[in-house]
């Protein structure tokens, strides 16, 4: 999965430092484009000494090599870069850019929606110790957003409930979907199957977790059972396609960077 980047290491200890020449600097504009260059298979991002600087904040490291985030969105030009959707990163593969894409947008998106303190109004300035927004004036303090979600492997026998997006991403899924406030996670995987295919689950059972920065989610793996009728009635304003699909017969994604795609092939594979 994305996350999967060993032997490198993840370190998300915030520290409150400068760039320095050699750390990237990653830029997104306002739509959440990244400025990146992509050169045989590989994601580049520019560096601190490719340019002039403004407000940079330091987002996290992958073993030695340090990533800062500028945080004024001014718009950047350079020889062989250019601006690419998140989506648009997800399918140049595998490895640590990616998943320092995909989380660096997470915090950049963080950082671009709360640029006023939502108490006075005043701009919010850097926390000098922690991963925190801090209003200078009131002493209003932000941590970062997470919005927990649920993706649901269906089983029925040998089929596994697939489904498709109305919008968006063009290949098969599975349900999914965002936790409301006083839910349980369990009683959000029976919500959001029954709302999107008219399904009752039992057997609900935890499987794995993964970060996905694209939604600045934190997504929680379920396989269940349906429970009683089979019959999908399909929520047509969430999805275009929603099928119960034979095990050997199940389309995988085109990589492996998410937690959808593992789940289905667990099942695919009989591991489920």
């Amino acid at each position: 999965m994305i996350q999967d980047i060993f032997p490198s290491r993840f370190d998300n200890q915030y520290r409150p430092i400068a760039p320095e020449n050699g750390d990237f600097l990653l830029h997104y504009d306002k739509e959440g484009k990244v400025f990146v260059q992509i050169k045989e298979g590989r994601i580049l991002f520019t560096k601190a000494e490719d340019g002039p600087i403004h407000r940079p904040v330091y987002l996290f490291s992958v073993d030695e090599q340090k990533y800062f985030l500028e945080t004024e969105d001014e718009p950047q030009s350079r020889e062989g870069y250019t601006y690419l959707a998140v989506r648009d990163i997800r399918d140049e593969g595998m490895g640590t850019e990616v998943f320092a894409a995909f989380t660096a947008f997470h915090l950049w998106k963080w950082y671009a929606d709360n640029r006023y303190c939502g108490k006075c109004g005043k701009p919010f300035g850097f926390h000098p110790k922690e991963r925190a927004l801090c209003c200078p004036d009131c002493g209003n303090v932000l941590y970062p957003r997470i919005n927990p979600a649920v993706i649901v492997g269906v089983i029925n026998g040998e089929y596994l409930l697939l489904t498709r997006y109305r919008r968006g991403y063009g290949h098969n899924a599975l349900v999914a979907g965002f936790t409301e406030i006083g839910e349980t996670l369990e009683e959000t995987v029976a919500r959001e199957v029954m709302e999107e295919t008219g399904l009752k689950v039992k057997n609900i059972q935890y499987y794995k977790s993964q970060p996905w920065g694209m939604a600045q989610d934190i997504l929680a793996g379920f396989y269940c059972e349906a429970d009683g009728d089979t019959q999908i009635h399909m929520d047509e304003n969430e999805l275009k396609y929603a099928q119960w699909v034979k095990r050997e017969e199940i389309e995988l994604q085109p990589n492996n960077l998410s937690l959808t795609n593992e789940m289905m092939r667990m099942f695919k594979e009989g591991k489920r």
